[in-house]
């Protein structure tokens, strides 16, 4: 086909996709009633949006029900899960007691979360964030305002009038621990001596305790309008398995009502001075003077709520979003689903130590009513190292080089053999025991539930390529490598070039036995490459670069003789089972292996792209990672087509397509179908199963790197073709 044609075949597609996915999308988001008469059962997986402030995060579903939250961090034990027990997990929800509909959607540019209530007699809309101050100056260095641990959601009356129901149900300790709760005065919200105390629930277990505070408001131009009537009473759900009371309120909003709950850890025991007794008996402050007094007189992370302080906590959040993804230099198509990925992204670092949790969820199943449910609250070195690369593409170094600290850390104290654990904990501790919360019945029935990862102890030799890589491109991009530092990575190279003939668990963490696996050996190739090239560009000592030389290019030799199927003519998933196909493969020309146009690289991903009932791995343009019927693992169970195999497929397309032109407007197609698995606010999970349900936990981090990937190469693909 004529250049020109190809490109106008590829573009015509694009059209053709995005008016499909479009429209697709649309269905979802508006045949969505909702009755809340009707008995709740589990919101899919793919119905929820992700907020966090770099410390933890929370899934918020569609009907506007905080689904997964764990206090104060990542790992820590959750408080509401009500995704993996409906009845007892926890939960906090905000809905209107009539029918409705309900659309979602982030601010522009922003993890600000907003979720809209439809009925005839009104519009109610609900913003969720957790506070994060902004940058003290462009530089990005410093905060000018401490992070306060809360979790902040406005209830805003936009048209009309409309019931909605608030309970507060939280379940300490992944709903295992008792707690005790209070409905108390709130000396945090100041008010006229006369008026009655405003209340506040607090809810305390042995080892967390939490309160839920409101400030009520109206919107109306001039605030002539009454604010709403909030009134606190206990709810007794120890039927349902609860381990201690909740609270809930019926709230009336009318046109321009607006009250904003926030929930939020206790700060520790402050003493009250001399300016805070004189504040909290003066008496008819004005509003200036009452704003005044949140900065006066109480501990900057217990200040007093007024409407002012939550406008400029939602001010601050949402200014801090825009203007981290503003430094984005990513110029190429389909721009909207690149930055939501480098948001999701963003949402999974761990600000005080730079690392990068899998996911921020656990437990959700990679098959409904399946045992492939884990725990993905922690950092892999895998995971994080292509996290890492996807933003230094986009221009993110600050984030590259705070995990070369992390990571560095870990370099410091390897085991004593000089190997590294596959993941660590978010504060670089090397425990993560596998639990089962056989109490939990898990998401639709789906159990174990699982936190901890036994597969932390897993020898996974591929770690170290996807380190290096990371090392090397972080050279590229961002802090230079210091001698102490080199030396190090000198050691893990060394390490790897004596253990290249070591069998591993790969990838996919099997649990049935170590073997030869091809995409471990590809990615200890490449741990030695960049050894080679970091040392050849920044001119640094290599007492064993012969060695290396040498490692190198016998594993190469050895891959493409031991790894390669004569008879099939493609690569296997191991030396042993070379007649077993894992899209794991397909990562060879993404990381430099070999060219996407060698003849072995095309046949084997030709036989990917085959339906499974021929001998591939493609079914409606979505990739499995292998045939679980055929290939062994130890797991057991079935499992969907993998989001992240799906992408590295499309990469490897567009890169066979600088070549071959044919290709590229498959990888256009695959592209954009995959952008329609996409959920509503355009976050990904892990898995997509035959019926196109979003499976595994949420938000995958892997699926999004991969994403960004996939994007930043077949948009500049396309470019160099239209030159």
């Amino acid at each position: 086909m004529h250049r020109h044609g190809l490109l106008r075949h590829a573009i015509d597609i694009l059209s053709s996709s995005i008016k499909v996915s479009i429209h697709r999308r649309s269905y979802k988001r508006f045949m969505n009633v909702i009755n809340p008469n009707e008995v709740r059962d589990y919101v899919a997986i793919a119905d929820h949006g992700l907020i966090g402030n770099l410390r933890t995060a929370a899934l918020v579903s569609l009907d506007g029900s905080i689904e997964s939250y764990c206090v104060p961090n990542f790992d820590s034990p959750s408080v509401f899960a009500r995704i993996l027990d409906k009845y007892k997990g926890g939960h906090f929800s905000i809905s209107p007691t009539v029918p409705f509909t309900t659309k979602q959607n982030y601010l522009p540019s922003s993890n600000v979360l907003q979720t809209k209530y439809l009925n005839d007699s009104g519009v109610v809309s609900v913003t969720d964030f957790l506070p994060r101050p902004r940058r003290e100056n462009p530089n990005g260095l410093g905060r000018s305002k401490p992070l306060l641990p809360w979790l902040v959601r406005r209830v805003e009356c936009i048209r009309g009038t409309l019931p909605v129901l608030m309970q507060c149900a939280p379940a300490f300790n992944y709903a295992r621990s008792t707690h005790i709760t209070s409905i108390i005065d709130d000396d945090s919200v100041p008010v006229e001596q006369e008026e009655p105390a405003q209340k506040k629930a607090l809810f305390e277990s042995d080892s967390l305790a939490l309160d839920l505070r409101y400030v009520t408001e109206c919107t109306l131009p001039g605030d002539s309008g009454p604010v709403p009537h909030v009134e606190l009473e206990f709810l007794d759900l120890s039927e349902r398995g609860h381990k201690g009371l909740a609270v809930q309120s019926l709230i009336t909003l009318h046109e321009g009502q607006c009250v904003t709950f926030i929930l939020r850890t206790p700060p520790t025991q402050w003493k009250k001075g001399p300016e805070e007794e004189e504040a909290e008996t003066t008496v008819k402050q004005s509003a200036a003077q009452k704003l005044s007094l949140a900065t006066k007189g109480r501990p900057s992370e217990d200040p007093f709520i007024t409407p002012e302080l939550v406008a400029s906590l939602l001010y601050n959040t949402n200014r801090y979003w825009y203007e981290w993804i503003s430094k984005s230099t990513y110029r190429g198509s389909w721009k909207e689903a690149v930055h939501r990925s480098a948001l999701a992204l963003k949402l999974l670092i761990y600000e005080p130590t730079g690392a990068v949790v899998a996911s921020p969820t656990f437990s959700l199943p990679e098959y409904i009513g399946g045992v492939r449910n884990w725990d993905y609250r922690a950092s892999w070195i895998r995971d994080s190292s292509f996290t890492l690369y996807a933003l230094l593409r986009l221009g993110f170094t600050e984030e590259a080089n705070s995990y070369m600290e992390f990571i560095f850390e870990r370099l410091r104290h390897k085991n004593p053999d000089g190997s590294l654990q596959i993941m660590y904990t978010i504060n670089g501790g090397k425990d993560l025991e596998e639990i089962e919360l056989d109490h939990l019945d898990g998401h639709k029935g789906s159990k174990p539930v699982r936190i901890g990862n036994g597969a932390a102890n897993h020898i996974q030799l591929d770690i170290y390529g996807e380190l290096m890589d990371c090392i090397y491109l972080g050279q590229k991009f961002g802090k230079p490598l210091a001698y102490d530092d080199w030396v190090l990575v000198r050691e893990l190279v060394d390490f790897v070039v004596a253990h290249r003939s070591d069998p591993d668990l790969s990838i996919w963490e099997v649990r049935d036995g170590m073997r030869h696996f091809t995409y471990s050996k590809v990615m200890l190739w490449v741990a030695i490459d960049r050894g080679l090239r970091l040392a050849d560009k920044r001119s640094l000592p290599c007492p064993n670069r012969n060695k290396w030389l040498e490692a190198r290019d016998e594993l190469y030799e050895e891959i493409m003789n031991k790894a390669w199927n004569k008879e099939g003519k493609y690569f296997g998933q191991s030396y042993e089972d070379t007649d077993v196909i894992d899209a794991a493969v397909l990562i060879m020309p993404l990381v430099f292996f070999m060219q996407a146009s060698d003849p072995r690289f095309v046949n084997t991903l030709k036989q990917i792209m085959k339906t499974p009932d021929k001998g591939g791995l493609t079914s409606n343009s979505l990739v499995y990672r292998y045939n679980t019927q055929k290939s062994t693992d130890g797991v057991g169970g079935e499992e969907g087509t993998f989001c992240l195999c799906t992408l590295w497929c499309i990469e490897a397309l567009t890169r066979a397509g600088a070549t071959d032109r044919t290709l590229l407007p498959k990888a256009v197609t695959m592209f954009e179908d995959f952008l329609m698995y996409l959920n509503h606010v355009g976050l990904c999970t892990e898995e997509i199963s035959d019926a196109g349900e979003a499976l595994g936990n949420a938000v995958q981090g892997f699926t999004h790197v991969t994403l960004i990937s996939a994007a930043y190469n077949l948009s500049r693909t396309l470019d160099k073709h239209m030159e």
